[in-house]
């Protein structure tokens, strides 16, 4: 966590200065005043322990009293009220090491220092200290809550699970984290009633120090150019040849493997993301099952490219459309760093229509920067795609492969993939199919 200077932590509301102070382990922090607070969290970031608690605090004006001589007791009995005690404040310590000699009054200050030797001898109280605290680290995907923190999924595929880790709001506005992005840094052990271990800092997003990571521009507003480049797959696989050559999917194509019910979309879409797999290890490539058969989810899982997210037909709607979401927006993050990413959907066709369409337009080839490509099947095209690979029902059910229905295929451009030779190759196949 970054050093704050005072003057930003006088220009926060409390409310960020709760969370600060939360995050740093300051006990008591929401009993005290602004000012006081900023002193706790000041002498904190400076590597001092953390301020004295409520039971301290309760204790302070007994101790005053008891630093009073034998005349001062006899008037406050006589008096019938006890005088207000206003020790000066304590000078903070490094954790593990007594504290400094606090300013008393007039009388009895020897015996004043010697009762704060005895306690500053005493073993700090577990949860005093988050350097005590931090056991270990921790990685895992961003998950963000409605109220502005967020959670380290720690489970396969984003699932919640017991090992999970918070996140504050302080955390999420400071590094400007979003679902998807995956986090790691040191965690420290529950204290008290919480149920979660929480993060103490962000070290790394995305596999980058924090503090290299820059959001900049936003990724919708980043420039986008047809895609340029093509995927050459170099496979023996039929399917994959034509694919390359016929329908042809370049970096950051918006693709739509479109086919009626058993024309083997899912097994073209599992031979795409094996073959992008092996084709580049700066590739990022992840796959997300939504609404996919259980034994299709078994095969994935036993396959070189397992899916980061594995969701049978029983899901819930929300919980496919999140894991889709999910994958897509780290791959957006990956492309708005200059990276490469592709991300394989399985199916399009229960997801809501808005989400369907989010995710594919996701896609993009970032001009002079990244690309994310997106590949999903679905039943129809949904629109706004540059690639189109269509099955044939009837190829297929007669098992002639490879089974694209080249009339309903295209690709927008093909000549920025293939060149003016590969184009009219292209249109020339179609055109001998469509005889």
């Amino acid at each position: 966590m970054p050093v704050l200077e005072r003057s930003a932590l006088e220009d926060s509301p409390l409310a960020d200065l709760h969370a600060i102070a939360s995050e740093l382990g300051i006990d008591g922090f929401r009993r005290l005043r602004k000012e006081a607070l900023i002193d706790a969290i000041t002498a904190r970031q400076g590597g001092d322990s953390a301020p004295a608690g409520e039971e301290e605090a309760d204790e302070a004006p007994a101790r005053a009293r008891r630093r009073r001589g034998g005349r001062g007791r006899a008037r406050e009995e006589r008096e019938g009220e006890p005088e207000a005690a206003t020790p000066e404040p304590e000078a903070e310590a490094e954790p593990d090491a007594k504290p400094s000699r606090r300013a008393r009054g007039r009388g009895d200050r020897d015996r004043g220092e010697r009762g704060d030797r005895d306690r500053g001898e005493r073993k700090p109280e577990r949860g005093t200290n988050d350097r005590d605290e931090v056991e270990r680290t921790a990685e895992g995907v961003v998950e963000l809550a409605e109220n502005g923190s967020a959670f380290l999924r720690a489970g396969k595929g984003g699932a919640a699970s017991d090992d999970d880790v918070y996140v504050s709001a302080a955390q999420v506005r400071r590094c400007e984290l979003v679902d998807g992005d995956r986090v790691g840094g040191p965690v420290r052990a529950p204290r008290r009633s919480e149920r979660f271990s929480s993060l103490v800092r962000v070290d790394t997003i995305n596999g980058r120090p924090a503090d290299q990571v820059s959001e900049g521009v936003r990724f919708d507003e980043l420039p986008a150019a047809f895609p340029t480049e093509r995927f050459a797959f170099d496979a023996d696989d039929q399917t994959l040849q034509a694919i390359e050559f016929l329908t042809p999917i370049g970096r950051g194509s918006r693709v739509t493997i479109a086919g009626a019910a058993h024309t083997g979309k899912s097994e073209t879409l599992r031979r795409l993301a094996q073959a992008l797999a092996a084709l580049d290890a700066e590739l990022e490539t992840a796959v997300v099952l939504a609404g996919a058969r259980p034994e299709e989810i078994a095969e994935w899982r036993e396959s070189s490219t397992v899916p980061v997210a594995a969701l049978s037909f029983a899901a819930t709607v929300d919980a496919q459309a999140q894991a889709v979401e999910r994958a897509v927006e780290q791959g957006k993050r990956v492309a708005a760093r200059g990276g490469h990413a592709v991300v394989l959907i399985d199916t399009l066709e229960g997801l809501p229509a808005a989400a369907a369409r989010k995710a594919l337009a996701a896609a993009r080839n970032i001009a002079g920067g990244g690309s994310l490509t997106v590949i999903a099947t679905a039943a129809a095209p949904l629109g706004g795609e540059t690639t189109v690979v269509a099955l044939d029902a009837e190829l297929a059910g007669t098992r002639r492969y490879p089974a694209i229905d080249l009339l309903a295929s295209r690709t927008l451009r093909p000549e920025l993939l293939v060149g003016e030779a590969g184009a009219e190759a292209i249109a020339e196949a179609v055109r001998e199919q469509a005889e």
